[in-house]
């Protein structure tokens, strides 16, 4: 049986060892422990604003408390991140009936996403339909008929080239001739700087609420190793459709995972689901303490 603390520890290892080494030099809480502190997580992505209020916050405990060590001021940190993390009481992916639709840049790894959740979902044992609407790319239509046959969830999709908003109106009447509990929607990677192409998903957006007889999502599938890039990507899609959540990958491929943190903060959006490798488990539920946990160090002394 997997354990995925372990996996998102060895996928955080990167930005863990730029944040976590002051925590195991035995350094004294002073003015430059604090000047230290606030530059590691400036450099891990959390961003200077919400830094500096962390370290402002870290520090008043710290007199408080008498904290004199570096190692005193671990748990702190883990916990003072943890709370700036936005989040919501409820799993989008297991509230049935519903329907996600998944947006993002060409790479940050929509199609898999998608794959990777249909097949948890119908394991779980609930009907699952997965609209294929990226028909630019076809790849991706490939990818998600063998997610599919995988899975033993049916792909809704057209030939290459047609109109991914009929498609969203065809997986929608489909799930509610047949009463599915979840309907996953991969749409064509867009940059987030087109406004065309940005216009086209606002688009797919509206015809999939029109037509849906249940909650329609919007999520942002991000690749992590965008870093600050990551950000703007996020704000403009989020400006652009109103999003409910993200999904976070490729944490294992950067020293930076205070970008999660940064965007779910500023945009006041859930990190729903974090991915630190390839294999159907390690696409998993977020939780904030976990991650931060995980991106700090803990006591044990694992780096």
């Amino acid at each position: 049986m997997f354990n995925f603390t372990e996996r998102l520890k060895a996928g955080l290892a990167r930005s863990r060892e730029a944040l976590s080494e002051i925590f195991y030099m035995g350094a004294c809480v002073d003015d430059d422990f604090w000047d230290d502190l606030e530059d590691r997580l400036v450099m891990a992505d959390v961003g200077a604003e919400l830094t500096a209020r962390i370290c402002d916050d870290l520090r008043d405990l710290a007199a408080q408390k008498g904290y004199t060590q570096a190692a005193q001021i671990q748990q702190a940190l883990i916990d003072r991140l943890a709370q700036e993390f936005y989040t919501i009481d409820y799993d989008m992916f297991s509230t049935y009936p519903g329907c996600i639709v998944f947006v993002g840049i060409n790479g940050a790894g929509k199609t898999t996403t998608v794959g990777k959740l249909a097949f948890v979902c119908k394991e779980s044992g609930h009907s699952c339909l997965i609209g294929g609407a990226d028909t630019f790319r076809a790849a991706a239509i490939e990818q998600l008929d063998v997610w599919g046959k995988r899975a033993g969830v049916r792909v809704v999709t057209r030939e290459r080239g047609s109109d991914p908003a009929s498609i969203c109106y065809d997986v929608l009447e489909e799930a509610a001739a047949q009463s599915t509990d979840l309907v996953l929607i991969d749409t064509a990677g867009r940059l987030h700087t087109s406004i065309d192409l940005m216009k086209e998903l606002q688009k797919v957006v509206a015809i999939s609420r029109k037509r849906a007889s249940m909650p329609v999502k919007i999520v942002l599938v991000l690749d992590a190793t965008c870093g600050q890039n990551g950000l703007v990507q996020a704000q403009q899609f989020h400006e652009s459709l109103s999003l409910d959540g993200i999904i976070v990958t490729k944490l294992d491929g950067t020293a930076k995972g205070g970008i999660a943190l940064r965007i779910s903060h500023d945009l006041k959006l859930p990190i729903v689901r974090c991915g630190v490798g390839e294999q159907i488990e390690d696409l998993q539920r977020f939780d904030p303490y976990e991650f931060c946990a995980a991106l700090v160090g803990t006591s044990e002394g694992e780096k």
